[in-house]
């Protein structure tokens, strides 16, 4: 989600406008769902147990919802929590959008054209919502649909009435979207899939908070965050992440809401992932590890749906 004040709004912006800003009165954040809950399997030997256990140290004492996925391809690593609770995307569903343009283009074998190509981008280094809104428009709502079938999103729901940061997703379809984004599949094309690596890897240095927070310097990062304040259940707080190098392959992906800040959402999100970079890929104290530039500011300006 943009936190620039200028054109680029954040979802609460465009997903929800103005008649949806939260009230005055924000609901207490409900206690943070068992961390017992946190469940890892692994072909490598004590690495299951040591993300489950570091994964629940990450998240003791934090408040909220927090759902969590993890896949790493090289030594077939699996976590998870809460990964079938539903949460309001925010921007993260802009990962879901460029997708559906680019399997809807491979079906015509067509290259995006200039303009596309400048709403994708936009959409995804800078989360422009009015990019976002454009694209969202021109696809439609089946065709978007259409994408999350031949993807296996089962549980995934577009947004009604273009309220496109209302869709309804959950870790397990996010985790089935960053496998697609990051191996060779029949619903992505390989240049689609570097395309869309190349645009998360370009995300501006102020979005580039959440996953990415301790990963080491020999990992390539790829990131795509998303931030929605609503007057039931606060701030919700994401972010999707895939990290490739070191000999590893994984994707991180962390939904969360019953925030009382969007500051405090993005430190639980970051708390998981250092334990988990830390974990798969354990560095030497000379190795630098990645710290966000900075954090978002809570600044959004309200302006009516786009499209």
């Amino acid at each position: 989600m943009t936190h620039r004040i200028s054109g680029r709004t954040g979802a609460l912006a465009t997903a929800l406008g103005a008649t949806l800003l939260v009230s005055a009165v924000v609901a207490l954040p409900a206690a943070a769902a068992p961390t017992t809950g946190v469940s890892c399997t692994s072909a490598e030997a004590g690495l299951a147990a040591k993300l489950k256990k570091d994964i629940t140290a990450a998240l003791a004492g934090r408040t909220g919802t927090v759902a969590v996925g993890l896949y790493d391809r090289s030594t077939g690593t699996t976590c998870t929590l809460n990964a079938d609770t539903a949460f309001d995307s925010a921007s993260t569903v802009k990962v879901t959008v460029l997708a559906t343009l680019l399997w809807d283009a491979k079906k015509s074998n067509r290259y995006l054209t200039d303009t596309e190509d400048e709403l994708a981008t936009a959409m995804i280094t800078e989360s422009d919502n009015d990019a976002t809104s454009k694209l969202w428009k021109q696809l439609g709502t089946a065709k978007i649909q259409g994408f999350l079938t031949a993807a296996g999103m089962t549980k995934t729901v577009p947004g009604a009435d273009g309220y496109w940061g209302l869709t309804q997703e959950n870790v397990t379809d996010e985790q089935k979207l960053l496998k697609l984004v990051t191996a060779r599949n029949s619903v992505l094309s390989d240049n689609s899939r570097a395309y869309m690596l190349k645009l998360m890897g370009q995300v501006v240095a102020d979005q580039r908070w959440g996953t990415p927070a301790g990963a080491p310097s020999s990992v390539s990062v790829h990131v795509k965050n998303g931030w929605l304040q609503r007057s039931t259940h606060g701030w919700r707080v994401h972010s999707l992440g895939t990290f490739n190098g070191a000999g590893h392959d994984y994707m991180i992906t962390v939904l969360t809401q019953d925030n009382s800040t969007m500051s405090y959402g993005v430190t639980t999100i970051q708390n998981v992932a250092k334990a988990i970079h830390k974990d798969l890929v354990p560095t030497t104290s000379g190795v630098t590890r990645y710290t966000p530039t900075s954090q978002p500011r809570e600044a959004f300006v309200a302006t009516p749906p786009q499209g």
